[in-house]
Parts: structure tokens; C-alpha cells; sequence
């Protein structure tokens, strides 16, 4: 026999054993036992990974974006939230419509009769008042917040848990990344606050608050020249408090993601190598609705579970009156709040903060997956 024909016996008696896939079938969950255990999955040790910075530029435009599109109810939200115009905005809700005022479809109509009101009594300018501030503060948080929460589950995820990502990983990098953001933007969200309560010439509705700041740079030096720098950080706790809005928010947005690739993996019957790291978006139009409806139904429950914690931090961000400040500390605010005005008033401005909030969190984490999986992505040795 032939060198050529032993080559091709050998080669025929050796094709069993290294058949291709197409020739070997494999059940479903097998071929995903054989995959997780090749192929790291949320593991920032594989193919790619994340340059730190791009989750800072992601988050600043996914911000910017949110907040430019939605600060007509930004505004009204705040001022259903403060004592100020609770009188002027109980009448424009229940104007020759009482059953409104306290129906569910009146909740919803309240935050655009107040829209159509300050547009009609101040102009609709007033609609984007303190939107300078905000995005001052909007594109910094975001940035801050984005970054830290990034980078801070790479860290976690690669010194404490073998480099993979778990709901525990993301818990800890939510709670460092609000705490951070919350400390570092607090004063330009007081100064926003403040812009946005006080009312424009042409709004006789408030004429009990005469105006005080000319501009949010005047109403900075105004603070630190009437309250010291200490009032720069009014509504610091409430505004701890909300580390637990953002952290929800994060742990159900990263779950509902991962929640929605499984899915596509066994419907599918893709491996699990085609399921990308959480920082990088999805490709098709199916998954970037994903995204989308992720980050909705994630605001949606964070919002509502914590949201008493956004009035308080308004209080106690109100100027003084008179001289006199009426919420002095955070348990005071709450107290004084439930005993006046009852338990309902901590819900003060909800419709109008979630109809805000919800689009808000969509178009952010949109931008903010779009930018990553267009230029975050950097080969990296296996």
C-alpha cells in the first residue's frame, strides 16, 4: 500500500473523532455548560474591554441628552414638590374640574395644565428654567456617576469575584458610585433648585417670593453670602438617600440586560460567546429596544420606591422665608411634612417626575450604550 493511501486510511479511521459540531449533535444545555467553561462571559479577562474614560464621555452626553429633552417637566416637577406654589398649582389643577384634583386621570392631566399655565404666565422660557444649572450638574453626575459605576465593577468584578460580574457586584458599585456623584454635585443641584422655585416678572401667582437671583452664578454667590458654604449642601441627606433610587435603578437595568441575552441565547440557540460584555450594547434593532425598555421599567421601580426622598431634598433646598427656615434637618422635614400636610405629600409631583424620568432614563442609557459599543471597545491580550 502507498504512503498516500495509508495517510488517507489513517485519516478516514480519525474522522470520528474530530467530526465537526454540524456532525455531533450536542443537546442545548450542554453546549452551554461547554461554553461558559471556555469562554468567559462578563469577564473583563476576555477579547475586550472597556477604555475606563469612554464610560465618562457616555454618561455626560447620555445626561445632556435626557436633560435637555425633558426639562419642560423638570420644572413643573419641582414646583408641584415645594410649599411655594402648592396653593397657585392646586387651583390650575382643579379649576372647574374638581373630580380631577384627586383622580388618577386628573394626577396625570395636573403636570400639563401647570405646563400650559407657566407657559402662559411667564413665557415659554420659564420652561427651561434652571436647565444652565441642571445641565452643569446633569453632565458632571452623569459622567461621575457612569464612570465610577463602570470602572468600579471592573475593579470589583477582577479582584473580588474571579473577574465575573453578579447582582452583589453591581449592588457595591451603584451604592460607591451614587455616594460619590451625590457628594460632588450637590451644590449645583441646590443652586438649581433654587433658579427653578423662583418665579419670572411676568408670574404673579408666587408674588409672596420676590425674585433674588439674577442669574444661577449670582444666586451661587448669594448662597455662600447669606448661608455660608453649608448652604451649598442643603438636602446632603436626602440626597443620600437617593443613592438608594440610582442603585436599584443600576442592579434591575443590569439583571432585566441580562435577563433579555438569555433569552436570545436559548430562543435562538446561539452559544454563549455571542453574548457580550454588559458595558457593550447590542447590535440589532431588537436589542437596542432591549435597552431601551430595560432602562424605562429599571427608572419606573426605583422611582417609585424611593421617591418620598426627592421632596424632602427639595424642602430642605428651599430658601429661606422671611428669614426663617422652615425644614432644618431631614427627620424634621419628614415630621413636619406627614404632620401638615399628611403621608400623600411625599408623593407630591410623582406623575409629573415619572412622565420626566422614565423618557429621561431611556435616551441617557441609550446614548450611553450607543457610545460604549461605538467607541468603547479595546482588544486586549487573552
Amino acid at each position: 500500500m502507498s504512503t498516500t493511501a495509508k495517510a488517507a486510511q489513517l485519516q478516514a479511521q480519525a474522522a470520528p473523532i474530530f467530526a465537526t459540531p454540524a456532525l455531533i449533535r450536542i443537546p442545548m444545555q450542554d453546549q452551554l455548560s461547554i461554553n461558559s467553561q471556555s469562554l468567559p462571559i462578563n469577564n473583563h479577562e476576555g477579547a475586550s474591554k472597556t477604555r475606563p474614560f469612554v464610560h465618562f464621555v457616555a454618561g455626560g452626553v447620555g445626561g445632556m441628552a435626557g436633560a435637555i429633552f425633558t426639562s419642560p417637566l423638570d420644572v413643573v416637577k419641582t414646583r408641584l414638590q415645594s410649599t411655594y406654589y402648592q396653593k397657585p398649582t392646586s387651583v390650575i389643577v382643579s379649576r372647574n374640574r374638581p373630580w380631577q384634583g384627586t383622580s388618577i386621570l386628573g394626577h396625570f392631566g395636573a403636570p400639563f395644565r401647570l405646563l400650559g399655565q407657566i407657559t402662559r404666565l411667564e413665557g415659554f422660557g420659564a420652561l427651561y428654567k434652571g436647565l444652565g444649572p441642571n445641565l452643569i450638574g446633569v453632565i458632571p453626575a452623569r459622567s461621575i456617576n457612569f464612570c465610577a459605576y463602570g470602572n468600579g465593577k471592573r475593579i470589583l468584578a477582577d479582584n473580588f469575584n474571579n473577574g465575573k460580574e453578579t447582582p452583589t457586584v453591581h449592588l457595591f458599585s451603584a451604592i460607591m458610585a451614587g455616594i460619590i456623584t451625590s457628594t460632588a454635585t450637590n451644590p449645583i443641584w441646590v443652586v438649581k433648585t433654587r433658579m427653578q422655585l423662583q418665579p419670572s416678572g411676568r408670574d404673579h401667582s408666587a408674588n409672596h417670593f420676590t425674585r433674588k437671583y439674577k442669574n444661577s452664578f449670582h444666586c451661587l454667590i448669594q448662597i455662600v453670602r447669606d448661608e455660608g458654604i453649608k448652604g451649598l449642601y442643603k438636602g446632603m441627606s436626602a440626597s443620600y438617600l437617593g443613592v438608594a433610587e440610582s442603585t436599584i435603578q443600576w442592579v434591575v437595568y443590569e439583571q432585566l440586560k441580562s435577563m433579555i441575552a438569555e433569552s436570545k441565547v436559548q430562543k435562538e440557540g446561539l452559544p454563549l460567546s455571542s453574548l457580550q460584555s454588559s458595558d457593550i450594547g447590542g447590535k440589532s434593532p431588537k436589542d437596542w429596544v432591549g435597552h431601551l425598555g430595560s432602562a424605562a421599567v429599571a427608572k419606573f421601580i426605583a422611582a417609585c420606591i424611593s421617591y418620598p426622598h426627592e421632596v424632602l431634598r427639595t424642602r430642605l433646598r428651599q430658601p429661606a422665608e422671611n428669614g426663617v427656615l422652615k425644614y432644618t434637618g431631614l427627620v424634621q422635614c419628614f415630621k413636619t411634612i406627614v404632620r401638615e400636610e399628611g403621608v400623600p405629600s411625599l408623593y407630591g409631583g410623582i406623575t409629573a417626575h415619572l412622565i420626566r424620568v422614565i423618557p429621561n432614563a431611556a435616551i441617557m442609557f441609550f446614548c450611553y450604550e450607543a457610545i460604549l459599543h461605538q467607541y468603547g471597545e479595546k482588544k486586549c491580550d487573552l
